[in-house]
């Protein structure tokens, strides 16, 4: 796509698609996961193995801690155990294993890859455990808390930790997440896009979002949360049919 069309896109865009754009990298996730989450791609483990299994009771602690029910966990134990054999059978999702599911490829570097990771890598042990994975997923659940989405948000973007996202946090993720999708814009629009962000969103003009003024400028502009929810996450259980169960898991009525 050239610099040229790509400008003449960018005057046809609405106020809130020159914002939205910024925080592509929230649409990724929401795309990526549900692309993993509704078995696009097909993993070969020859020499998977049934000894990762978690027991009614385990399944049953997990749903009351999450916004899934019993036979939803279930069905999300199916795909973590495909996730996590694709290349070391040991019940848990390596960073190397993601990048397979994510860009079909193992290796090679991604900003935001990394973030992905490390936001459902709760325990910060370099590895996604079925728990971590049932946490993260569940606050793209359309039962979710908005609050619970915001602070997902703004982690995403707060590359350093410091509590706050800055300029050069969002100009990373943005490219990161164009050069993996192969769309080209030029500096000068990556410029005028994160400009037009932050006189937006950066109420006291410090250079910096802070949580309080993240939450407002999301709720001004909704259409940025709207991708942090995939609403076939509900009822996952009966929307993929094919999962293979391996308990017999009823739901309280």
């Amino acid at each position: 796509m050239s610099a040229s069309s790509n400008s003449s896109r960018w005057r046809s865009f609405s106020i809130e698609d020159k914002l939205c754009a910024a925080f592509i990298p929230i649409i990724a996730i929401a795309e990526l996961i549900w692309f993993a989450v509704s078995g696009c791609f097909d993993f070969k483990s020859p020499n998977r193995t049934n000894k990762h299994r978690f027991d009614h009771y385990q399944l049953s602690r997990l749903a009351s801690g999450s916004n899934f029910s019993v036979n939803e966990v279930e069905a999300l134990f199916e795909l973590f155990k495909s996730l996590s054999s694709s290349i070391i059978d040991d019940g848990l999702i390596h960073k190397e294993e993601l990048r397979l599911a994510l860009f079909n490829t193992p290796l090679g570097e991604n900003l935001f890859l990394d973030r992905v990771f490390d936001l459902f890598d709760e325990k910060r042990n370099g590895v996604i455990e079925f728990e971590e994975f049932v946490h993260s997923l569940s606050i793209f659940h359309p039962h979710a808390p908005v609050e619970d989405k915001i602070d997902f948000a703004f982690r995403l973007y707060d590359l350093r930790q410091t509590g706050y996202i800055e300029r050069e946090e969002v100009k990373q993720m943005l490219i990161a997440i164009l050069t993996e999708s192969e769309v080209n814009l030029s500096d000068d629009l990556l410029e005028v896009i994160i400009d037009k962000t932050f006189i937006d969103a950066d109420a006291d003009g410090d250079g910096k979002i802070c949580k309080e003024e993240w939450k407002v400028f999301v709720l001004r502009y909704p259409n940025i949360l709207k991708n942090m929810t995939l609403p076939y996450l509900v009822n996952i259980a009966t929307a993929f049919p094919s999962f293979v169960f391996h308990t017999s898991v009823e739901d309280p009525s």
